[in-house]
């Protein structure tokens, strides 16, 4: 795309190049430097309502890091290299998304159509299918990335940093008691895999469905029912609980003719379900429902460790003592994968609290409250669908970490939200 625009459709319709490259989530990153500059040619800036909220969250952080070497009780490791690289990292995700905010909101509706930003999700959403497919089909593709070539040992061969640079089609997890694949490709992990989805679904709907004519609608319908096979595969229970929520929000919001016809398809789909494979799958899926009991723990120890930092947390994870079941693990010579996910590990709201005290988590829901609360009147069909992703955030903070794609998009939810008020 020509003119100011240009940096969004390079995150958002390229971001396949760019995950191949070994940028991935950290492209928003690269991003924002033109974004910044065209931004400071462009003052005074706008900012939207409650955004003070998102500032306040952000100094938080900064003061968070004077914790940085500090150990709560029942957690262990120590102060090095890897714990300051993840706050670094978070920091500038965190930066930049607030330069992507604002530099959405302070671009025209002629520089950048809302619909056009709409379809630019779609494009992204198509891609999203494919890697989910590619996962499905293709677990163990996997290929070292330009980035990871270039890094230095001591920076890439972090696990957080990891995640970032090296694509992978897929995570095997053995989480039906045998070992499965799990799609997560072009994205970080396969959670991410799964709230980008369900999000990216939202505006793909209203960009090709609401918006779109028949071309557009018939495509919409074949690819929903592609995209069916990589959900159902990423046997991801938030993902199939965001659906459901979204589904029962708009049979609410939406009447007439339009209620009927979500019903309608919502019993047709459903049906179909039941009597394809896949249904087996969701079957197996819920009655392993397992890593209940890994999550619960370090729920509660994440809790529990923030308690002697409440109000800035400790700037980055840490490592609990033990696990659900015993007080000795971690990883030895022969099991290097051995080990409990770090504390903030099951959702972004314990990933706040851990890095950034109960004070930093209040912020992060006040801000998504506050979008909901004052956008709930618009009733468009990019005002519905906005509403409904600021639902998301609160029910996938529970389950799901924010950072790193998950929380771009998240915002440039808020970001359509925002222009579309008056």
């Amino acid at each position: 795309m020509r003119g100011p625009a240009w940096p969004i459709a390079a995150l958002l319709v390229g971001y396949p190049i760019w995950w191949a490259l070994g940028f991935g989530g950290l492209s928003v990153i690269v991003l924002a430097v033109p974004m910044a500059a065209i931004l400071w040619r462009r003052r005074p800036i706008r900012l939207p309502r409650g955004f003070g909220l998102w500032l306040l969250l952000l100094a938080g952080y900064l003061l968070s890091a004077m914790m940085l070497d500090e150990m709560p009780p029942g957690t262990y490791g120590g102060f090095g290299a890897g714990r300051v690289i993840g706050y670094l990292m978070r920091l500038l995700l965190y930066v930049a998304l607030l330069i992507m905010v604002l530099y959405l909101g302070n671009l025209s509706e002629r520089e950048l159509p809302q619909l056009r930003l709409v379809r630019m999700l779609g494009v992204l959403f198509v891609t999203t299918v494919a890697g989910g497919l590619l996962g499905v089909l293709f677990p163990r593709f996997a290929f070292t990335s330009p980035v990871e070539m270039l890094l230095p040992g001591w920076i890439s061969d972090s696990a957080f940093v990891q995640n970032l640079i090296h694509p992978t089609a897929a995570q095997t997890q053995h989480v039906l008691g045998y070992a499965s694949p799990r799609p997560e490709a072009p994205f970080e992990w396969a959670n991410a895999w799964g709230s980008n989805i369900s999000v990216l679904l939202v505006w793909f709907l209203v960009g090709w469905w609401v918006y779109g004519g028949p071309r557009r609608k018939a495509a919409a319908v074949v690819l929903t029912a592609v995209a069916a096979v990589p959900i159902v595969y990423s046997l991801n229970r938030g993902l199939w609980i965001g659906l459901g929520l979204g589904a029962v929000y708009l049979m609410v919001r939406v009447g007439g003719r339009t209620r009927i016809a979500l019903a309608t398809a919502a019993c047709a789909g459903a049906a179909v379900f039941a009597l394809s494979p896949l249904a087996s799958l969701v079957g197996q899926r819920l009655d392993n429902p397992h890593s209940n009991d890994i999550r619960a723990f370090t729920v509660a120890a994440t809790i529990k460790a923030a308690g002697h930092s409440p109000i800035i947390g400790y700037g980055n994870t840490r490592n609990a003592m033990g696990n659900h079941r015993t007080i000795t693990t971690g990883k030895t010579e022969w099991c290097s994968g051995c080990g409990h996910p770090p504390l903030g590990s099951d959702g972004q709201l314990w990933l706040l609290i851990i890095t950034q005290g109960f004070a930093g988590a209040a912020l992060y829901v006040g801000f998504f409250l506050g979008a909901i609360r004052r956008y709930w009147r618009d009733r468009s069909p990019i005002g519905l669908a906005g509403v409904l992703v600021m639902i998301l955030v609160l029910l996938y903070m529970f389950v799901y970490d924010g950072l790193v794609t998950p929380l771009s998009l998240y915002l440039i939810s808020f970001a359509l939200l925002w222009r579309n008020s008056p």
